[in-house]
This record gives C-alpha cells, sequence and structure tokens, in this order.
C-alpha cells in the first residue's frame, strides 16, 4: 500500500511537472525568477488572446505540454493529451509531396523547422495548422525533444485557395479560365510527345451572342454564359477540360482523339445544344454557335501552332455561314490573307459594277410551272471570276456592308421584276441586321415605288433568327410590312432555332423547309418525312404554302410530292439564271420546267479541280481530282489502269484513302473509296483519321520544309516517283490502320 501510493504520488508530481510550461523553466536567482515570472505572464497572454499555442515533446515524440486553446480544439483536455504522440493529434498524409513539406518529415529529422504543415478535422471541418519547432538537448548533447509554437492558418489558406482559384477558374462560369486550359494544352502536349499520342484542341465562339448582351443587357449575357458553360460541361462530360477563355468564347482539350469522324460528331452534338432555346428570367433566347478544331501532331506541335490553327479553323467555320464546324487545313492560312484582300475589294464591289442579282425558280409541284423566283447575289471579281456567296457574305457580315449589299439587291430585284410579264414573284432575303433597321419598311415601299412592282409580288423571306429575343419590335416590324402589302416567308424553317409559338402571331404567307431535311428523307429509318409531313399540316393550317429547297433528284421530287409540299426549289428543276436568260424563259408570262436529273439521291459530290497523289505499289503520280463524294471520286491523269486495281489517294495533310477501280476510261477512273470519307463541317469531305507526318517522311513523302504542317505531297517526276518505305497496297493499308488503330 504504503509503495502504491509513493507510486501514485510520483506520478501526479511528474504530470505536474509537464504541465508546467517548458518555456518558463529559467536558472535560480532572484533577478531569474523575477524574469521567469514576466516572461511566464506575457506567454501566459498570449496563450489567452489566442494568438498562437506551444506545445513540447520529449525525445520519443511524445507530448509533454500543450497550450489548452488547441487541446480544447482537438477535443480532449490538456492533461488528457499528455504522453500522447504529437502526430497522434493530426491527419495522416499519404502523399510523397505533402510529407516533404509536413509534420512528421521534420520530426523525424530532429532539426529545427519553421510553418510545417498538419492538418485536424474540428467539429467536421478539417482546420490546417502552421507548427515551429526548436530541438532540445540533454546534458549530453542528445536530442532530448521539442519546444515548438503552432498557429490556426486554416483562413489564410482558405483564403490563398480562393485567390488561387481565382486565377486559375473564370470567376463567372466556374469553368477553368484561359491560363489553365493553356496549361492543359500544354501539359497534355509535352506528355503525349514521346509516347506519340493525339489530342485535339476545340475552339468555340457562340453565334449571336453580341445581339444578346446588347439587346437584353449584360445580366442577360451572363446569364446565357453560365447555361452555355452547364451544356458544355455536360456534353465533355469533365469540367476540368473545357475553357472559357473570355467574352464568348471556349476551348475544350480532348486527349487522345484524332478520329475526325468522332471529333466532328461531337462538335455536331455541341452545337445542336447551344443552339436549343434558352429560358432566362422567362425570356426565350436563341443563340448558335460555331467550332473550329486542329489536332497535335498534324496541325501543329506546340499548343501556339495548334491554337492559332485552331483559331483559323473557326473564321472558316463563321465565315462559311456560322452554325457549323471546321477543321484545320493548310490551305485556312493562305485563305486568312485571301479573305483579307477580298474584304478591301468588296467595298467597291458596288461602285465598280461588279454585283449582279440572279434568279432561281420556285415551281409549283403539282404543275411544273414556274410561280416566282428567289433572288441570290452574285459577285463576279474583275481577277478571280465568280465569286461563291458562301464566301463573300461572311465577309461582308464582318465588314459591316450587308445592310447596302441587301439594299441593292432589293432594289435591283424589283427593278428586274417589275419588267417580267404576268404575275410572277420575287423573293428576297432579308437579313437580321436589316430586319433588325426601322429604316427596312422604307427601304420596302422605296424600292416599290421606283420600280412600279406591285406589292403583292414581292415576297421577302425571313429567317427565325429574328424572333431572337421576342421583341415588341419584331411586332411592330411585321406589321409595318404587312400593311405595305408585300409577301412574307419564313426561310430555313427546322434548322434548330424552331419555335412553334411565333407563328401565331407573325404573318407568314409561306415556310421553306431546309434542304438539310429533304437530303435525308429517302435514307432509310430517317424521321425526316415525318418531319415534313408536320410542317406541311401546320402550314395547311394556318393558311400558309411551303417550298422545299435543294431538290436533286426525282425520288426526292415524288417523295414532296407524296408529302404535299406545295412548291419546290433545287437544281433538279433549274440553277440561278440571269435577268438577261430568265427573260428569255418567260416571254409569255409562263415558264414550264420539265425537271431532270438523277433518279435517286446519291451522296453529295464536291465539283473540284486539284492536284492530288496516287500511289502504286512504290510509285507515286500526280493526278487531278476532278469531283469526289464520301464514297468515291473520279480521278484524271492516269493511263490504262484495269477495273479492280488498288492504289492510295493522297488528299494531303497526312489524308490517306485506299481506293479501288469501278470504271476506267483512257485517263480518267472512277473509283470506289475502301473507307467513306466523313464531313469536314464546311460542306467538304476528309478522311477520318491521318497517317503521321513521320511514317509519309519515311516513305518519301516530302513537306515544305519551313513549315513541318504543310501538306505532305511528293515531287513527282515523269513516271512517277520511286518511294522507299513501302512497296505493297497491303504496307499501305498497314500504315493507314494504324492511323486508325491510334485513334
Amino acid at each position: 500500500m504504503g509503495q502504491d501510493s509513493t507510486s501514485g504520488a510520483n506520478a501526479t508530481a511528474a504530470t505536474s511537472a509537464r504541465r508546467a510550461s517548458p518555456f518558463a523553466r529559467w536558472g535560480g536567482g532572484k533577478r531569474d525568477t523575477a524574469e521567469q515570472d514576466e516572461h511566464s505572464r506575457l506567454l501566459r497572454n498570449y496563450e489567452e488572446m489566442g494568438l498562437g499555442w506551444f506545445w513540447a515533446t520529449d525525445a520519443e515524440g511524445r507530448i509533454t505540454y500543450i497550450s489548452e486553446q488547441i487541446s480544447t480544439m482537438l477535443g480532449g483536455a490538456p492533461d488528457a493529451l499528455i504522453g500522447r504522440d504529437l502526430l497522434s493529434l493530426f491527419q495522416s498524409v499519404n502523399s510523397e509531396v505533402e510529407k516533404r513539406r509536413t509534420l512528421p518529415f521534420h520530426l523525424i529529422r530532429h532539426a529545427r523547422f519553421e510553418n510545417a504543415q498538419a492538418h485536424a478535422e474540428v467539429d467536421g471541418e478539417e482546420r490546417c495548422f502552421a507548427l515551429s519547432g526548436q530541438p532540445q538537448t540533454d546534458a549530453k548533447g542528445g536530442f532530448a525533444g521539442y519546444l515548438g509554437h503552432g498557429i490556426d492558418v486554416t483562413e489564410e489558406r482558405l483564403s490563398a485557395a480562393q485567390n488561387s482559384r481565382a486565377a486559375a477558374y473564370d470567376t463567372l462560369t466556374g469553368l477553368p479560365n484561359r491560363r489553365k486550359v493553356t496549361d492543359l494544352l500544354d501539359d497534355t502536349i509535352k506528355a503525349f510527345r514521346g509516347k506519340k499520342r493525339p489530342c485535339a484542341v476545340l475552339l468555340i465562339n457562340l453565334d449571336r451572342f453580341k445581339q444578346i448582351n446588347d439587346t437584353m443587357g449584360h445580366p442577360v449575357g451572363d446569364a446565357l454564359l453560365k447555361q452555355v458553360a452547364e451544356r458544355l460541361a455536360k456534353i465533355i462530360g469533365d469540367a476540368e477540360k473545357v475553357g472559357r477563355l473570355g467574352g464568348d468564347e471556349f476551348q475544350v482539350v480532348l486527349q487522345d482523339s484524332h478520329d475526325r469522324g468522332a471529333l466532328g460528331d461531337l462538335a455536331t452534338q455541341i452545337i445542336e445544344s447551344l443552339s436549343h432555346p434558352y429560358s432566362i428570367n422567362g425570356t426565350r433566347c436563341i443563340i448558335g454557335a460555331s467550332i473550329g478544331i486542329a489536332v497535335n501532331p498534324y496541325d501543329g506541335i506546340t499548343s501556339e501552332e495548334l491554337l492559332r490553327n485552331a483559331d483559323l479553323a473557326l473564321h472558316a467555320a463563321k465565315g462559311s455561314g456560322r452554325g457549323r464546324f471546321r477543321f484545320f487545313a493548310t490551305e485556312l492560312l493562305k485563305a486568312a490573307e485571301d479573305r483579307r484582300v477580298l474584304e478591301h475589294d468588296l467595298r467597291d464591289a458596288l461602285t465598280k459594277g461588279e454585283m449582279a442579282v440572279h434568279y432561281q425558280p420556285v415551281v409549283n409541284a403539282a404543275t411544273n410551272e414556274v410561280s416566282g423566283f428567289e433572288a441570290l447575289l452574285r459577285w463576279n471579281h474583275p481577277k478571280r471570276g465568280r465569286i461563291s456567296p458562301a464566301i463573300f457574305i461572311p465577309i461582308a457580315e464582318d465588314a459591316n456592308l450587308i445592310p447596302a449589299l441587301g439594299e441593292w439587291t432589293l432594289r435591283q430585284a424589283c427593278m428586274d421584276a417589275a419588267q417580267w410579264p404576268g404575275e410572277l414573284r420575287v423573293a428576297v432575303n432579308v437579313s437580321p441586321i436589316q430586319f433588325a433597321s426601322e429604316k427596312l419598311p422604307k427601304t420596302v415601299m422605296s424600292a416599290l415605288a421606283n420600280s412600279g412592282l406591285p406589292a403583292e409580288r414581292l415576297e421577302l423571306e425571313i429567317t427565325e433568327s429574328v424572333f431572337l429575343g421576342d421583341t415588341s419590335e419584331t411586332d411592330a416590324r411585321f406589321a409595318a410590312l404587312k400593311r405595305l402589302g408585300v409577301r412574307l416567308a419564313l426561310d430555313d424553317f427546322g434548322t434548330g432555332y424552331s419555335s412553334l409559338g411565333y407563328l401565331k402571331t407573325a404573318p407568314f404567307d409561306k415556310i421553306k423547309i431546309d434542304q438539310s431535311f429533304v437530303r435525308g428523307t429517302t435514307e432509310e429509318g430517317a424521321r425526316n418525312q415525318a418531319i415534313i409531313a408536320a410542317i406541311v399540316a401546320l402550314a395547311g393550317a394556318m393558311g400558309m404554302e411551303t417550298t422545299a429547297e435543294g431538290i436533286e433528284s426525282f425520288d426526292q421530287l415524288e417523295t414532296m410530292k407524296a408529302l404535299k409540299v406545295s412548291h419546290i426549289q433545287g437544281f433538279l428543276y433549274s440553277r440561278a439564271v440571269s435577268n438577261e436568260d430568265l427573260a428569255g424563259y418567260v416571254e409569255d408570262g409562263r415558264w414550264v420546267i420539265k425537271p431532270n436529273g438523277p433518279a435517286k439521291q446519291r451522296h453529295s459530290r464536291h465539283a473540284t479541280f486539284r492536284r492530288v497523289g496516287v500511289i502504286h505499289d512504290n510509285h507515286y503520280y500526280s493526278a487531278v481530282l476532278r469531283n469526289f463524294s464520301a464514297s468515291g471520286a473520279l480521278i484524271d491523269g492516269l493511263v490504262d489502269v484495269p477495273q479492280g486495281t488498288q492504289f492510295v489517294v493522297d488528299l494531303g495533310d497526312g489524308q490517306l484513302v485506299v481506293a479501288t477501280v469501278r470504271r476506267a476510261l483512257n485517263s480518267q477512273q472512277g473509283v470506289e473509296f475502301e473507307q467513306h470519307l466523313v464531313d469536314d463541317g464546311d460542306g467538304g469531305l476528309c478522311t477520318r483519321h491521318r497517317v503521321s507526318p513521320a511514317i509519309l517522311a519515311a516513305a518519301g513523302l516530302t513537306s515544305d520544309p519551313s513549315n513541318p504542317n504543310s501538306t505532305l505531297v511528293a515531287k513527282t517526276e515523269e513516271g512517277g516517283l520511286t518511294l522507299p518505305a513501302f512497296h505493297t497496297i497491303t504496307e499501305w493499308k498497314a500504315a493507314i490502320e494504324g492511323a486508325k488503330a491510334a485513334a
């Protein structure tokens, strides 16, 4: 009993000794004692004010002293923590990098340390501490433990984390900002370079967003951007791969992706999703999107090259009419300069008399008789010849030339139509920019008065985008135009911005069915017929006519007739003709056209005339591609090639496709592609996969040394150029399949 009592007394004394502040252990003497008391008082005051706390351990890391403030926070009385391992109070770390910065790493070294990281859970929340320690020695100079100090840095770390996030993330949408998403692209390219893995970047620009911002205010624009960000993150599946670059521009980085068929499908999905209407504070908003795509290493070795080329592709997509995607191609580098020159020339085209209006017939489906014409603007460049509207109209939009060109077209069409015999109507497109102008009704009235054309013979074609904000100004504009007596047609109906709501009030006389629906009507399993039937029924119930655009084959025509479409427009009847030619067709006021064209819809064929390479065995020949579709092409330049021969067609930019000769006549061969081409987003076609520049270079195909990403085409000599790497079609197929497998 006595021994036990003495032992218990010793333990109590030891505990009391441990609880005494180790920072107050000074030498003897009255002066020392007074000084010690003053220091103890100051340290206690420091603890009580909550400015920090103290701790001490023995040589084994067991706690010999700890401030009441921190012990209470960690869930225990000070005495209860005495003797516990200091590390047991804090959360363990797993990362080797973290261990080098945190408490365990420093304690094991028995060296002085400052601001070591330590974390603990307090009331369900993580708290962060910074600990500093000074090693102590015993009389023999051996390590005797630590005396230390700690502070709660949770708020500082939280603030730093918030600042760090603010520096890396867009404050409006929560997406990675320009710097972070560019860093992701940089890191991806560097990591993938040695492994020869591809990655793709998509640049996305919102169409008509500026109009929303300008007409409905920045708060609505901001809310719209948030919804755009949510849709993008949902489609991509990982918000960290989607970044907002600023304004209405976004960027997506996709790893291990170079299948252009899959990339095109993804771009189409993004465009369709972002084009669906938005509801913001009860207001309906409609925008669109254009996308430029570039793939490493084919379209750029560095992130700077890749982003520049994706930006060129984006501008090409917007220049092709918006609401579409475009892959980068080397010709876009030259196209950018061409576009600058064309803009300069276009500014003077009207005054120099280079613009003209041609007219495409609109035909009654039941009688084949022309009921009117659509006015289409044409530009005859003095040096370049005919410039496609698909090229110059987007340039005109960017250069703010649409109002002038649109008004000139309207006035010229009215002047021409006034001279036509009979009651033939003329339809003129009105752009959203023109429609938004309060001067439009006066301009139309002036064009009618100056030409003498009766108002009922003028039809204005207006796209659904004019309903962007559903504003009262839109209704007022329609009312003013109808008071003039002109007809109104809803153009490109069904292209993704449709709403039946505005048809209740908008006074349209006709609905034009977009040709994208027409093309799919003859494909097995397509729902386009049901959609067109619904449009026709809707138009009939509301007393409107219908016109199907883009009819090019007899099976399309018969389908439209079966669906009760009232009018037809397309190449099966006629292309647009000049006013002079038109006068010869309608001398008596009537023009009945007999349709002429292919029996069945086929893959859209792209007329072209450009050099390509043809590889047979280990020889490379130069040839001309005259036209091509997704499934085949007409090639000119090879002589006496037997049917059934297989060779490789080099379309440039690493695009190789195996082709089989199905028809041969003299120097021309009709070939069928082994793998169908895919949509390039610009109405053209491209291969799904590309062969890497390294493989092409090894095969003997050369490129512009100043531009390693240029079109890789061999310089041929008479009789063809021998290629050292591949000798059979089988080897070429293996190279192409290798590109496919790499995806």
